[in-house]
């Protein structure tokens, strides 16, 4: 777990956060029918190496990529490759930058196109979640205030949380403690304190919330092959409240 203490440590850690969203920005603007998932990671690769950092995925446990990219029914994890994206592809990017001994992590997830109703209102609402349990990252709250908050809006709506995979704290490392579930009791799990840094990362799916890894061993997918979508940002916790550090 880190808790910032120190101004330099704020800045280095702010630093890496606005590389992540440089990135992101571009790839998002990339994002089109007709382009391979590859040659969105390799636009990803040359921008980070533009700007002197490095692709915190790439090599982490294995990862072959530097930017996780799902498409559809995949939640997390997926590997860039030969697929094409198509008009109405639910796209979600996940991606991760160390910078000066920091880590930033985020992830958005677009529809490229026209998409159902069901998949316009699921992006909506997991981006709704996002914000929402941002907002009770609070000192003095609790880990799990931020699983309830997310979890009550994705039910409310009819949709259901992952629960196989969860935000985490980050900072000189990519994954510390504590973790951040997407579901939860308010009150339960690790008080909230001061310079606390977290990546708080929804993901919610249309049916069922259980999930399968593919072959690859890496990409995770929704077990009844329904949309699933994934929005994260790095945040610290002020006395002022959250600060978004990727947006």
């Amino acid at each position: 777990m880190i808790v910032l203490k120190s101004k330099d440590e704020i800045l280095k850690i702010k630093e890496s956060c606005k590389l992540v969203r440089d990135v992101l920005d571009l790839l998002y603007e990339k994002i089109k029918p007709g382009i391979e998932t590859r040659e969105l990671n390799r636009i990803a690769e040359k921008r980070t190496a533009k700007l002197n950092a490095i692709p915190a995925f790439k090599g982490y446990a294995g990862f072959p990529a530097a930017v996780c990219i799902s498409l559809n029914n995949e939640v997390v994890h997926g590997i860039p490759g030969k697929r094409v994206i198509k008009e109405g592809d639910l796209v979600k990017i996940d991606f991760g930058i160390l910078y000066n001994g920091y880590y930033g992590d985020a992830a958005f997830t677009k529809i490229v196109g026209k998409a159902s109703q069901d998949a316009e209102k699921l992006v909506k609402v997991t981006k709704q979640c996002l914000m929402s349990a941002i907002e009770s990252a609070v000192i003095g709250n609790t880990i799990g205030d931020i699983g309830y908050t997310v979890q009550s809006i994705a039910e409310k709506n009819g949709f259901s949380v992952v629960r196989a995979f969860v935000g985490h704290g980050i900072g000189r490392n990519l994954h510390e403690e504590p973790q951040v579930p997407n579901y939860g009791n308010p009150g339960k799990g690790p008080r909230i304190k001061k310079g606390l840094v977290i990546a708080i990362e929804p993901m919610i799916n249309i049916g069922d919330y259980a999930v399968d890894v593919k072959k690859d061993k890496w990409t995770v997918v929704t077990t009844d092959g329904k949309l699933s979508a994934h929005f994260e940002h790095t945040i610290a916790v002020t006395e002022n409240g959250p600060e978004i550090l990727t947006a």
